[in-house]
């Protein structure tokens, strides 16, 4: 359980670097998302989820957890 709140823990910083390094250019990535269609978002939604899973699956093998 430590493991899963360290993992969010540094999930949310590096979710607030990119706002708080570059405020304008993250406001209008935002705004061109917010244009996409359901399908456009649910790939995306899809491909970072199996991003994050590739990742998880790469660290498992290559750690003892």
């Amino acid at each position: 359980m430590a493991i899963l709140a360290l993992a969010f823990g540094l999930m949310l910083i590096l979710e607030g670097l990119l706002p708080f390094v570059f405020p304008r250019q993250w406001r209008k990535t935002w705004e061109r998302i917010a244009q996409f269609s359901d399908g456009q978002i649910r790939f995306l939604g899809l491909l970072l989820g199996g991003c994050g899973l590739l990742i998880v699956v790469i660290v498992s093998f290559l750690t003892d957890f």
